[in-house]
């Protein structure tokens, strides 16, 4: 997500941060924009490129802007769950974007679904537009701030309505969101990298529970929701899901992926020839890897950057139809050697033992397998697209079995204390999917809205 305030060419430069974070979602982007008299809206499924194709933006008027790229986790892939979310109400006009899960969603919508709410969507994103919608009393943000506690599970969010934008983060903090200064003008994102390419200058993350204001000016600061104690920042953001040219408590990602790495080779060293990363989210953790054991990084696995993210790709025939195109072996640099090989994460582990075959084809004589998060047991229920537990390739196998399975001479995770090393001290995360410590109790979840979007489509 992204969000522009007092900024002639706001439109714009919300899409060119939207190009910035495409790595965050890859299924539909769109911008919203005001100009003081009405909201304009531009979105529609597939990339940034694609929606925006021919960098036209002469319909996105006014000073203000909200923009988000999506990756699905509820409702499914439908092209009107296309964010950001429009509509029009008795308060005004207001366009919404949501990064996160609602983990009481199916219940919130009976209750909204009662006091006649009808939805446009399938996605747990509109919830929080018919909240604001049917609060009776109070302006804009008054109705915001009475909403939110309605909410359980992951948001950051941006609103616009009417010329303002509202920025907030859910008690937990689950997903980043960061203040940036532009000029005059003021910059929120997903992610730091969003700030550069728009020549914004980052200030600071927003605090579990913060909210801002963007108007008259400049931020005004308010309590959005009460935070919670402990915080839960996703720690696989670091392991994976952000790009490593943002920051992070003061220092880039890359940095905290090299210490994974570093970690990684005392914790699980191994007798070898190359260390080759699974390009892209694993080069700095295999360069922290060479750097600590001695052993030459060679890039053996070439990755087309034409083809996507393959972790966040729907469905699993397309994830492994993806992996055959976007990964292909430097066969010079693997065959008859000894190789270990990198990488972030193994979920389901399909995608896993593909990559593994490339090498073995590719002549290596022995793969050692080296994973810079420990064996994800548990589905995520904040935003991290996951399957149900029984999927879970490591909640079926043990690590003598997946060896096994994948074809290796031998396996090793990251431990939990070795992550926790790696990554900043000051901040406090959710560690769900390794642990199963759910932050807020583990949340009874449903899969209905996803079954009726893919029936729908």
């Amino acid at each position: 997500m992204v969000a522009v305030y007092n900024h002639p060419e706001a439109g714009r430069l919300a899409a060119l941060g939207l190009f910035a974070l495409q790595h965050r979602g890859q299924e539909s982007a769109g911008v919203a924009t005001h100009d003081g008299e009405r909201l304009y809206l531009h979105k529609g499924p597939g990339l940034v490129s694609e929606v925006f194709a021919g960098n036209d933006w002469s319909g996105l008027r006014g000073n203000v802007a909200i923009g988000h790229v999506r990756y699905s986790t509820a409702g499914g892939t439908a092209p009107y769950n296309a964010q950001p979310l429009r509509a029009n109400y008795r308060g005004g006009e207001m366009a919404v974007a949501h990064n996160g899960n609602l983990t009481n969603a199916e219940e919130l919508a009976r209750l909204l679904e009662a006091n006649g709410a009808i939805f446009q969507s399938t996605t747990d994103s509109e919830l929080l537009v018919h909240l604001i919608a049917q609060n009776r009393g109070g302006d804009f943000q008054d109705a915001l701030v009475k909403s939110l506690p309605k909410l359980h599970g992951a948001y950051s969010t941006v609103l616009l309505h009417n010329n303002e934008i509202f920025a907030v983060k859910d008690p937990f903090g689950f997903r980043p969101l960061c203040l940036g200064r532009l000029g005059e003008g003021w910059v929120v994102a997903s992610e730091s990298c969003a700030l550069d390419i728009m020549g914004a200058t980052f200030l600071r993350e927003l605090k579990p529970g913060e909210g801002i204001c963007l108007r008259n000016g400049g931020p005004e600061k308010f309590q959005a929701v009460e935070a919670a104690s402990p915080a839960a920042a996703c720690v696989f953001e670091l392991i994976y899901y952000s790009r490593p040219d943002s920051h992070a408590a003061g220092k880039s990602i890359y940095q905290y992926r090299v210490r994974l790495g570093e970690e990684l080779a005392r914790e699980a060293p191994a007798t070898a020839d190359v260390v080759v990363p699974v390009p892209d989210s694993s080069n700095p953790a295999a360069m922290g890897y060479a750097r600590q054991s001695g052993i030459p990084l060679e890039m053996g696995l070439m990755r087309s950057h034409y083809i996507g993210r393959t972790f966040i790709t729907p469905g699993q025939g397309a994830r492994v139809e993806r992996v055959k195109m976007k990964f292909n072996p430097v066969r010079e640099l693997l065959q008859g050697k000894r190789v270990v090989l990198v990488d972030d994460s193994v979920v389901r582990g399909t995608t896993a033992r593909k990559i593994v075959g490339l090498v073995r084809d590719a002549g290596a004589r022995e793969v050692h397998f080296r994973i810079t998060a420990p064996p994800w047991r548990h589905p995520c229920c904040y935003g991290i697209d996951t399957p149900d537990e029984e999927l879970l390739i490591a909640n079926r196998m043990d690590p003598e079995e997946m060896r096994k399975h994948f074809g290796v001479e031998s396996l090793a995770f990251i431990s939990m204390d070795g992550l926790m090393r790696a990554v900043p001290p000051t901040m406090q995360y959710c560690t769900t999917c390794f642990t199963g410590r759910y932050p807020d109790g583990r949340p009874r979840v449903s899969n209905t809205s996803a079954k009726k979007a893919a029936a729908a489509t």
